[in-house]
């Protein structure tokens, strides 16, 4: 067993155990810990590796080889943290596919799943569009499971949540926007009436969301990192966040990922699909506004993380995103009529950045 001789080998050598435990493996199990670094959350990742012979029970992956799962150590004071292993096996009695959870203690704060591997989405980026275009759309028909989850009863009881969207929530993401990026990225300060003015085209953003838009079950972090392709089939990660909501907040999610840019017509060639998936209330113009208003609604809370993570937090990787995600989010109020003011002040951000238009 390889342990590190830091301060963690304590926490790794407890959850080597639990991971032996939970695959009913002699404690002399030969194991590899390997840190996963990926991301921006309070929770640890690692790969644990090692080799079974034909004799060996409770084995998720390869008998007779190599195999590995992924164990997750989470901070058990931030609550979405906790209610990860119920919301896995409640997506997959929803037929939405997420990666299995073979064990959980809350106590100790341990996750072991199944390994899907390291290809993603966003890693799938570069090949052609019609391969990407049939991952993106088997993604969404996925998303549609959970947007529509109050329309299609299936009787599978609801896990406990995250508090789903409401004003209050829309709000804090708009200030998120404003203090974490507008004002220490870009060094704008808006001035009192700037800022009402701002405020109630926000407020009226968030309403319209509320109102115009059925409420369904959305991942609230559906990019192209939180999709693990697995013998080229989608897997939803990362859906500790699920909560009510608005599912153009996915929408915007996925189509103006800052981490992979759609051209304009791919971005719609895949909302059309998504369109079609079932009926539909909205007639395809107030449908396309509200994803527009969606988009900017995620992308400004995606922003703020960058700026809250990358600036505050001195993570590089993620100022990188900074630039695509605002062009997306220029892009995205560029497109409808009802927020000026977020648009003029995307336009001065890219110009305090030096970032073009």
């Amino acid at each position: 067993m390889k342990i590190p001789d830091t301060d963690t080998a304590d926490l790794h050598r407890r959850l080597v155990d639990f991971a032996l435990q939970t695959l009913a493996l002699p404690p002399e199990t030969a194991l590899n810990i390997s840190p996963l670094t990926k991301g921006g959350s309070d929770r640890s990742f690692y790969r644990l590796i090692y080799k079974i012979d034909n004799t060996s029970e409770g084995a998720p992956m390869d008998v007779g080889g190599t195999c590995s799962v992924i164990a997750m150590h989470y901070n058990p004071e931030r609550r979405e943290n906790t209610v990860y292993a119920d919301i896995a096996q409640f997506l997959l009695e929803l037929r939405v596919a997420a990666a299995t959870v073979l064990a959980h203690d809350p106590e100790a704060c341990f996750v072991v799943m199944e390994d899907l591997g390291d290809e993603d989405l966003w890693s799938c980026r570069n090949e052609n569009w019609l391969s990407r275009r049939d991952l993106y759309a088997e993604t969404l028909r996925h998303a549609h499971k959970l947007h529509r989850y109050f329309h299609d009863d299936r009787g599978i009881p609801l896990p406990a949540l995250m508090e789903g969207y409401d004003a209050a929530l829309y709000r804090w993401e708009q200030r998120y926007f404003l203090k974490e990026f507008v004002e220490p990225v870009c060094g704008i300060n808006l001035s009192p009436a700037e800022e009402e003015a701002l405020e109630k085209e926000l407020a009226e953003l968030a309403i319209r969301l509320l109102s115009k838009s059925d409420t369904g079950l959305v991942h609230r972090d559906l990019q192209s990192q939180n999709v693990i392709i697995h013998e080229r089939t989608p897997v939803l990660i990362d859906f500790q966040g699920l909560r009510t909501g608005s599912p153009f907040y996915d929408l915007g999610s996925l189509l103006y990922d800052p981490y992979v840019s759609l051209t304009t017509q791919e971005r719609m060639e895949l909302l059309e699909f998504y369109y079609a998936l079932s009926p539909q209330v909205l007639k395809w113009p107030d449908f396309v506004t509200l994803f527009y208003e969606g988009s900017a609604q995620r992308l400004m809370q995606a922003l703020g993380a960058y700026g809250f993570l990358g600036h505050r937090n001195g993570r590089a990787d993620f100022r990188a995103h900074i630039p695509p995600g605002l062009h997306h989010l220029l892009d995205a109020v560029s497109r409808t009529s009802s927020l000026p003011r977020l648009r003029a002040l995307t336009v001065r951000c890219l110009t305090v950045l030096n970032l073009g238009m």
